[in-house]
C-alpha cells in the first residue's frame, strides 16, 4: 500500500530546494514564536506540505506539532501529523491522528486512505478494508482506494479478489504505475503468465527505467521457459541497476537453460560477488560448474554452501554426485546419508547412494537402496533394471529374472530387457523359455541379434532359427 503521496502542485511558485527549505522551515519557526501563526497560516502549510513531499519527516513533525498547539481543532493538521508518523512507522500514533482530524472532518476523503495505511500496517485489515469501502462511497471513481484495497487483499493472498480491484484501478487511470506492477504480480502469482507480461509491459511503458520491473518481466519469461527474452530483461535490469543481485542470478540460470554454461557461471559470478552469503547463489554456482564438468570447482561451492545452510539438502545431494564423479566415493556416501537423514523421501538421494554402493562393489546394500527407492516409487525402470543387473552381476539368476519381469512389464517395448531375462534363462538351461524372450528381445531391437551371436557363439551354430 502506498504512503501519501499526493500534494499540491504548485506553492507560490516554490521550487524545492534543500536549503531553501530549510530557510522555509526556519521562517515558519520564526512566525510561530513571534505569534503571527494566525495571520501566516496558509504558507506554514504549505511548507508543511513540501516536507511531506520532500521527506523532511522530523522537521514537519516539529513544525505540525507546534502549529497544533495553536490550532488544535485543525483536521488538516492532524492529518499531516498522521502522514508523518505513518512515514516513521509509528502506526499506532498516526490511527490516533488520523481519528482526531476525521472527528473534526469525517469525510475527509486523504485522511481516510491514510487513515487505513495506519490500519494495514497495526495489521487491522479488516478495518482497513471498511476504511477504504468508506472512500468509495464518498468517491466511486477514487482509483487509489481501489487500488489500496487490492493491496489488502494481495496481501492476505486473495489475488482473485485483487485482480479485479487493480483492474478497476488501470481503468480509471491508465497511467497508474503501481497498480500495473501489482497486477502483474497477481498474475504471475495465480500462473496467468500472458496477463502478467501485458501487466508490466503497461507499466514499463510509463517506468521504463524501472530495474525491477524488468526483472519480473524476465521472471515471466523464464516461467515461459523463453530465455532468450528473459536474459534481455535481466540484462536490461542489470544496466539500469548493476548491484541487484538477483538479476545477475536469474540471467544466469537463463543461460544455464540454454546450455550456455560459460555466460551462465559469469553471471552467477556476478551474483556471488553481490550477496556472498546466500546459499542458493553458492549452490547454483556449484551447479553451473557441475554442468560444465569442473567437479572439483562445483565440490568447493557446494561445500560453501552448506557453510551457509548446513541442513542443505540439495547441497549435500549434489556434493556427493560430484564426489562420486571424481572417484572419493566414501566421501560421496556420507554426503548421501546426511541427505537422506534430511529428506528421506527423495528418491533422487536413494537412487544416489545405490550408485555409490554400486560403484563401491557393494551390492547388497546398493539392493537395500534401491528397494527403498521402490517403496517409494515402484513403477522405477531404472531402478528394477539396475537391480537385475546387479543380481546378474553377483550370479543370482532367480532374483534377475523377477526384477526383468517387472521391467518387461513397465516397458515391453524396452529389448534389453528381454533379452538380459534370455540370457539369464540360457544360463539356467532353460533353452526354451530363453528363445520365447530372444524373439521378443529382436521383435522390439533386430540389433540384439549381434549382441547374443557375441554373447552366445554356440546359439548362432545350432540349428534353432530366430
Amino acid at each position: 500500500m502506498e504512503y501519501f503521496n499526493e500534494y499540491p502542485e504548485n506553492f507560490d511558485d516554490f521550487e524545492f530546494d534543500e536549503d531553501a527549505l530549510i530557510d522555509r522551515i526556519k521562517e515558519s519557526l520564526d512566525l510561530i514564536e513571534s505569534g503571527a501563526a494566525i495571520l501566516n497560516v496558509d504558507s506554514i502549510d504549505e511548507t508543511i506540505q513540501v516536507c511531506i513531499e520532500s521527506d523532511f519527516v522530523e522537521e514537519g513533525l516539529m513544525l505540525t506539532e507546534l502549529v497544533l498547539d495553536i490550532f488544535p481543532f485543525n483536521a488538516d493538521f492532524w492529518q499531516y501529523k498522521g502522514v508523518f508518523l505513518n512515514n516513521k512507522f509509528e502506526f499506532e500514533e498516526a490511527y490516533f491522528a488520523f481519528e482526531k482530524s476525521l472527528s473534526l472532518n469525517p469525510s475527509d476523503v486523504e485522511t481516510l486512505i491514510n487513515k487505513a495505511i495506519a490500519e494495514e500496517n497495526l495489521e487491522m485489515f479488516d478495518d482497513a478494508i471498511e476504511t477504504l469501502e468508506e472512500v468509495l462511497k464518498y468517491e466511486q471513481s477514487n482509483e487509489e482506494a481501489f487500488f489500496n484495497l487490492g493491496f489488502l487483499y494481495e496481501r492476505n493472498d486473495d489475488f482473485k479478489e485483487a485482480i479485479e480491484l487493480f483492474k478497476k484501478a488501470v481503468a480509471l487511470d491508465p497511467l497508474f504505475a503501481e497498480a500495473w506492477y501489482e497486477l502483474g504480480f497477481c498474475y504471475e502469482y495465480t500462473d496467468s503468465l500472458d496477463e502478467a507480461l501485458f501487466a508490466y509491459d503497461k507499466f514499463l511503458e510509463i517506468e521504463p527505467y524501472s530495474y525491477s520491473g524488468w526483472y519480473n518481466k524476465g521472471i515471466v519469461t523464464v516461467k515461459k521457459n523463453n530465455f532468450i527474452e528473459a536474459i534481455n530483461d535481466f540484462e536490461i535490469s542489470i544496466a539500469l541497476n548493476d548491484r541487484f543481485s538477483s538479476s545477475w542470478f536469474n540471467c544466469g540460470v537463463s543461460y544455464a537453460n540454454l546450455e550456455m554454461y560459460e555466460k551462465a557461471l559469469e553471471n552467477i559470478k556476478h551474483a556471488v560477488q553481490l550477496d556472498k552469503n546466500d546459499p542458493t547463489i553458492r549452490f547454483t554456482l556449484g551447479q553451473t560448474y557441475e554442468d560444465l564438468e569442473q567437479y572439483e570447482n562445483a565440490i568447493k561451492e557446494y561445500t560453501k554452501s552448506l557453510r551457509l545452510d548446513k541442513n542443505y539438502f540439495e547441497a549435500f545431494l549434489a556434493r556427493a554426485v560430484c564426489l562420486n564423479n571424481i572417484n572419493k566415493r566414501d566421501l560421496a556416501l556420507a554426503d548421501i546419508n546426511k541427505a537422506i537423514s534430511l529428506d528421506a523421501k527423495s528418491v533422487e538421494a536413494w537412487q544416489t547412494k545405490a550408485q555409490i554402493e554400486k560403484n563401491l562393489g557393494e551390492f547388497d546394500s546398493a539392493i537395500e537402496s534401491y528397494q527403498k527407492l521402490l517403496a517409494l516409487e515402484n513403477n522405477n525402470f531404472d531402478a528394477w533394471n539396475t537391480i537385475g543387473e546387479i543380481y546378474s552381476e553377483i550370479g543370482k539368476w532367480k532374483e534377475s529374472i523377477n526384477a526383468f519381469n517387472v521391467c518387461t512389464k513397465l516397458h515391453p517395448e524396452k529389448a534389453s530387457s528381454f533379452y538380459v531375462k534370455a540370457k539369464q534363462k540360457i544360463l539356467l538351461s532353460d533353452n526354451k523359455e530363453a528363445f520365447e524372450y530372444l524373439k521378443s528381445s529382436f521383435s522390439n531391437n533386430p540389433n540384439v541379434r549381434n549382441e547374443i551371436s557375441k554373447d552366445f557363439p554356440e546359439l548362432k551354430q545350432s540349428n534353432k532359427t530366430l
